[in-house]
């Protein structure tokens, strides 16, 4: 077995000294530069070249950069995506994303992890677990995933959290570790955003 095919098959694999995973990583990270360097106004030329990038994209989507990933070919992005600013995304493991999902400046979804003992972690040993994210969510600014974690649907998570754990559909979820603080009501449709002076 390849280390690539113990990557995607999420067991223990060697990140850092294998050929291939390596030269897929070099190809990728030229794409993410070549992304990096496109000119604003130049949508067009985003849009393609971020398709060549990700493995499925849905629709309309918009990923301001500077953006980073490890592979590409692991990501999927729903309908009506949209990241702001230095979004990173270690995509040893698959990184769906539903329709609807807004993240904020400076968040990261990670799937790759190290072992704890000394020994195998400096050998390059990693593994890599899925993360999910469903429809209809709000990343707040600064946010980590981590690996392995499922966020639901119709969920904010709350700026500066650090997501090591599920969260369920229909809730706001803060803190480090994030934790769920409350269901998302027919209340909040009621709520009017506007600052007193």
């Amino acid at each position: 077995m390849t280390e690539k095919e113990k990557m995607l098959k999420q067991l223990m694999y060697d990140a850092n000294y294998d050929e291939e995973l390596a030269k897929e990583r070099a190809k990728c990270k030229d794409l993410c530069y070549d992304y990096n360097s496109i000119r604003p106004s130049e949508v067009q030329k985003q849009t393609e070249t971020m398709k060549k990038l990700l493995g499925k994209t849905h629709g309309d989507f918009c990923i301001v950069a500077p953006f980073w990933c490890d592979y590409g070919y692991n990501i999927e992005i729903g309908e009506n995506f949209f990241a702001n600013h230095n979004l990173v995304i270690l995509d040893g493991a698959k990184v769906i994303f539903g329709d609807n999902v807004f993240v904020a400046p400076n968040c990261g979804f990670h799937t790759a992890g190290h072992p704890i003992d000394y020994e195998r972690r400096n050998q390059g040993l990693e593994y890599a677990y899925p993360i999910t994210v469903g429809s209809n969510v709000w990343i707040g600014a600064g946010v980590q995933v981590m690996p392995g974690v499922t966020i639901g649907s119709n969920v904010v998570i709350g700026g500066g959290s650090v997501v090591v754990k599920d969260i369920p559909d229909n809730s706001v979820a803060v803190g480090n570790p994030c934790k769920v603080i409350r269901a998302i009501t027919e209340e909040d449709k009621k709520k009017i955003y506007d600052r007193e002076i």
